[in-house]
């Protein structure tokens, strides 16, 4: 079942999100909303959500890219589910590109992001998982993780004028993407 999307203004986006406990994720109920968040994120074709994107005050997040129509160029990457993810390492060497957000329809923005980050969660069966993520990839994290804490890739943008309707973006690059509200 898929959920609404929250978007920028909702105070809840601004929060920083509540750990999850190990009981917690034994709940059928958890376990749907995991599912939820699954078909929410591939409906709206993201790469990427934050619970409180749906609403819900969790430290969870989901992400996956494959064939995705927002990010046509964008690496695949299988789907993936972490309960109270951190980023314990960001590399110096950073990589400047658009990013979009789900919350924020309808724009795209230059972001620099560190290249590669280290992060630490748990999956949804209880294992502790630490890995290096490169590229695209570590992007979507940082950007998931940054919802997490309240932030916006918006404020990650070391200037505004990069901001630009899709409309605009698509011209420029010569593309089709489409946000679906």
């Amino acid at each position: 079942m898929r959920m609404n999307l929250v978007k920028m203004g909702n105070p809840i986006l601004r929060k920083k999100t509540r750990q999850i406990s190990s009981k917690q994720t034994k709940l059928k109920s958890f376990q749907k909303f995991l599912k939820n968040m699954v078909d929410t994120m591939r409906h709206a074709q993201g790469v990427g959500l934050a619970a409180n994107q749906v609403g819900s005050n969790q430290r969870v997040m989901v992400m996956e890219c494959r064939g995705n129509k927002r990010y046509p160029r964008g690496n695949i990457f299988p789907l993936q589910t972490y309960l109270n993810p951190r980023i314990i390492r960001y590399s110096r060497a950073t990589a400047t590109d658009w990013e979009g957000c789900l919350s924020i329809p309808g724009f795209r923005g230059k972001v620099k992001r560190s290249r590669k980050v280290t992060f630490a969660a748990r999956t949804p069966d209880g294992r502790l998982v630490r890995k290096t993520f490169r590229g695209f990839e570590a992007r979507v994290i940082q950007h998931e993780v940054d919802h997490l804490n309240g932030f916006f890739y918006v404020d990650r943008m070391r200037n505004l004028k990069s901001l630009t309707h899709l409309d605009e973006f698509n011209q420029q690059h010569q593309t089709r993407i489409l946000d679906r509200d």
